[in-house]
């Protein structure tokens, strides 16, 4: 793919990119769904108009400038009040919709919200909450079913507002507290971090700036809302005036990828993963494995002297992608090089990102027309990174802790002076947690995360990420987690896959011993190409699926 001119306005400021927003006029911004599972439009210029409205009404109850928390699907709505919080100048706390109300409420009080603008998903969880917080402006995005002791709903609000503009003020400081998010939880306990206005505009500049998006693309919005990187890839995706449709379901991403014909996706691999599995199963059901092996190999044959006939070998497999998709942002976890390379030849090119929250979250993303399969790509242009503390590898990888530098880190995390102090270098660099290497050319590699790392009898350390890497390929694993299983007298670890089976893979009738001893034989093949210390030694196999947070990553510390 070659290099091509990236047309789009730098933002200064969230006011600035509603500006532009607004001048996209009638352009459609988002396809949702009502409750009744209709699917409606709004434009570019009517959500401009649904901000100021709201901003308005907020302000005639002086609640402009205030901590806001935004919980509930995707949705304009939650978009509306995302938007307003930050150009009143208030904070904005997106909130994770899965979360339990006890954990909920603890946040809420955490991060001192004077106001939560909720979906009707929370109107029966949040009725004692509100009456055990009157300090708190409980704010629903659509009018109750039932009579509750909640303000009035967001359309009564602009209503309210449209007839009392609000201007919202030039003069900004970028640096000051915009946005409250509590971490996922994937290493155990919440930090909340906080983000400044600088964070989030360079953030969003750096991802238009990186990415192959245009204005006339069409993206299909998956993962949930609150997450920073879908909502920093959404929020880039606006600055370049795109078209985002919103699914409304986990179970209907394959429909409304055929309904809404997307031209690019942002996913965790997983969602790769479960799709390309789901190709697979169609074709064995055809019985045209054989056809279409030999026509990726040709697709991949004919890409490497300039021609692309992806689009005539392949119809029928990306019709069941709407017959556009064109381009897929995979981040979050790593990526099974195998899935992305057929993906590739199916000629739906594949580029990995790279990213933590308290970075806004983006950091590295591969290059669009120079990839490097396996690579997240060089840092994005708002942040520098280096590697700290490094030790080689037996590639001659210099490996250590990857450490970042620049306008997109955050400013802290809130009330937790030491757990700030632990996350940065003596001089300033934010430490990610995250272990890997950087090329000649500085792209970056991730190996591992330093937590998860496991070091063995002989001194050799283990990054559990990549052996999960090659499982991955092996059709009979659904899911899988490595660790290390103190065994023998000496309790020296051994590495330990623990398994949840593809049942669909298996006879009904099929006994545990029998699946085990299937699993077991793909193990040993692998086995046989890798070193001797990355060598799976145990399996155990599970009845259920890894417990994982909302954007799909499964929680390594709950795993016994």
């Amino acid at each position: 793919m070659r290099k091509t001119e990236r047309v789009f306005t730098p933002i200064s400021d969230f006011k600035h990119l509603l500006t532009l927003m607004g001048a996209h006029g009638d352009k459609v911004l988002f396809d949702y769904f009502d409750r009744e599972g209709n699917v409606h439009t709004l434009s570019y210029g009517g959500f401009e108009a649904r901000v100021l409205a709201f901003l308005s009404g907020l302000a005639s109850e002086n609640l402009v400038g205030k901590r806001i928390a935004v919980i509930g699907e995707t949705s304009p709505a939650w978009y509306t009040a995302y938007f307003s919080a930050i150009i009143g100048g208030g904070v904005a706390i997106p909130l994770d919709k899965e979360l339990a109300t006890n954990e909920i409420e603890n946040f809420l009080v955490r991060a001192e919200a004077d106001v939560v603008v909720f979906s009707l998903l929370f109107e029966n969880k949040f009725r004692d909450m509100a009456k055990r917080h009157p300090e708190i402006v409980f704010l629903p995005m659509e009018k109750p079913t039932a009579s509750a002791p909640y303000h009035a709903p967001m359309d009564e609000v602009i209503a309210a507002g449209a007839a009392h503009p609000f201007v919202p003020a030039d003069a900004r400081d970028l640096d000051r507290l915009t946005v409250l998010l509590f971490t996922s939880g994937t290493t155990g306990t919440s930090k909340c971090v906080m983000l400044s206005e600088r964070n989030l505009c360079s953030n969003i500049n750096a991802a238009c700036a990186s990415v192959y998006f245009c204005a006339e693309d069409v993206l299909l919005s998956v993962l949930p809302v609150h997450h920073t990187y879908e909502l920093t890839c959404s929020l880039a995706g606006m600055c370049y005036g795109m078209e985002i449709a919103i699914n409304d379901s986990l179970r209907h991403v394959m429909r409304n990828i055929q309904r809404f014909r997307p031209t690019a996706l942002v996913l965790v691999p997983l969602f790769l993963t479960t799709m390309d599995k789901k190709i697979w199963d169609e074709i064995r059901k055809k019985g045209k494995v054989r056809f279409v092996k030999a026509a990726l190999a040709a697709s991949d044959g004919l890409r490497r002297i300039g021609l692309d006939a992806s689009s005539v070998l392949f119809r029928e497999i990306r019709a069941a992608f709407g017959g556009r998709l064109q381009k897929i942002i995979v981040g979050g976890a790593p990526l099974d090089q195998h899935t992305a390379a057929t993906f590739r030849s199916l000629g739906i090119h594949v580029w990995e990102g790279y990213g933590i929250t308290e970075c806004s979250p983006l950091i590295a993303v591969d290059v669009y027309y120079k990839s490097k399969p396996g690579s997240v790509g060089p840092a994005v242009n708002c942040c520098t990174v280096r590697i700290e503390d490094t030790v080689p590898d037996e590639a001659g990888h210099a490996i250590g802790e990857i450490c970042v530098h620049g306008e997109n880190v955050m400013l802290g995390y809130y009330k937790d002076e030491e757990a700030t102090k632990a996350a940065f270098t003596e001089d300033g660099w934010f430490r990610t947690g995250d272990l890997g290497y950087t090329d000649k050319d500085g792209y970056i590699y991730i190996t591992g995360r330093k937590k998860s790392v496991i070091v063995l009898e002989n001194g050799k350390n283990v990054f559990p990420e990549e052996i999960e890497e090659y499982l991955a390929t092996i059709d009979l694993i659904e899911e899988c987690v490595v660790v290390g299983r103190p065994t023998g007298e000496h309790g020296a670890l051994r590495l330990t896959a623990l398994i949840y089976p593809r049942r669909e893979c298996f006879d009904p009738s099929a006994t545990e011993t029998e699946i085990y001893d299937k699993i077991k034989a793909e193990i040993d093949k692998l086995n046989r190409r890798l070193l001797s210390y990355k060598q799976i030694h145990r399996i155990e196999l599970r009845d259920t699926p890894f417990e994982k947070t909302t954007s799909r990553k499964i929680k390594r510390h709950l795993v016994k």
